[in-house]
């Protein structure tokens, strides 16, 4: 694999950053992840973080060097992060969960899957065109989509912050995923927060990174988005790959796999902290299977709304 990778993140004028963001790739597979911490709950930086580092551990654990099932490896990974955020409220004896967003993108063989709960984004560009992003799991884009609200209403509905999916609700979390997408050269995958897109409209995000390389780009937008924003700013994070650096061979962001030995795993994301590893049954098969099947039937009812800020 060829890709050239960059991430980065602001507080804004938040007095705590609730945003993680990293990837993992080996020679043929390469994972994005971010995941926006709910602050309208306790200690939402530590839910980020538990995603994250445990969506990460079940990727090193089955990417060899390919995870064979794209699918299957996003409801398990997913689910493994919800019950290892609960588990850490129980652990601490918490008087609530703590809840985040996720959005993750696995690359391998040329093509891009990806999969979100929450309203954190994924963009797939090329020539400074969206292809397709995710759909935020909002009260908003629900009332939207069933025509109770026009699209203009995005900014200002009182509802515009409130969730119905997560990690760390009560509710098994919906995991929405993309079908099966063939990668040209040049084409970008961006991963963001809410505090880039619900500042900067879509065509100024597919602009600037058609416009100049990610490497530049995506602190351009961070720094716009938080001027603009201003005091109120909310946490911006974004995190962008370009497939097959070509374009940008000089680039220090570009990575070259092809040379990295089987089984070798090179990650941005840190590891669990001791005492706050994995358990040992946290994959079980049958409870897994369990939970998918319970997360497939959720995705037929109306979730909770669980608010954001």
């Amino acid at each position: 694999m060829r890709f050239s990778v960059y991430q980065e993140s602001h507080i804004g004028g938040r007095k705590v950053n609730q945003d993680r963001m990293g990837y993992s790739f080996t020679r043929d597979a390469l994972l994005l992840l971010l995941a926006d911490g709910m602050g309208g709950h306790i200690q939402g930086e530590i839910a980020a973080a538990i995603a994250m580092q445990t969506i990460n551990a079940v990727f090193r654990q089955n990417a060899v060097p390919i995870i064979e099932q794209p699918e299957r490896f996003f409801e398990e990974s997913f689910l493994a992060a919800h019950r290892e955020i609960l588990h850490y409220r129980d652990l601490h004896n918490l008087p609530e969960t703590p809840r985040t967003t996720i959005v993750a993108c696995l690359v391998q063989h040329g093509h891009a899957y990806w999969a979100h709960c929450g309203d954190s984004r994924l963009y797939w560009m090329r020539n400074g065109q969206i292809l397709a992003r995710t759909r935020d799991h909002s009260r908003i884009e629900t009332l939207i989509a069933q025509g109770k609200v026009m699209p203009s209403e995005r900014d200002t509905h009182p509802d515009r912050n409130k969730l119905f999916n997560c990690l760390g609700a009560s509710n098994v979390p919906i995991v929405e995923m993309s079908r099966r997408c063939a990668l040209q050269a040049g084409d970008i995958m961006l991963l963001c927060s809410d505090g880039l897109w619900s500042v900067l409209p879509d065509h100024v995000l597919a602009q600037s990174l058609q416009s100049n390389t990610i490497v530049r780009a995506i602190p351009e937008l961070l720094d716009s988005a938080v001027g603009i924003a201003g005091k109120h700013s909310d946490n911006v994070t974004a995190l962008a790959m370009m497939w097959d650096g070509s374009k940008v061979s000089d680039d220090e962001a570009t990575i070259t796999t092809n040379t990295l030995p089987l089984g070798e795993v090179t990650t941005t994301i840190l590891a669990m902290p001791e005492g706050e590893k994995i358990e040992a049954d946290a994959f079980d098969e049958a409870e897994i299977e369990r939970a998918i099947a319970e997360i497939r039937g959720a995705i037929q009812k109306s979730a909770r709304i669980t608010s954001k800020d």
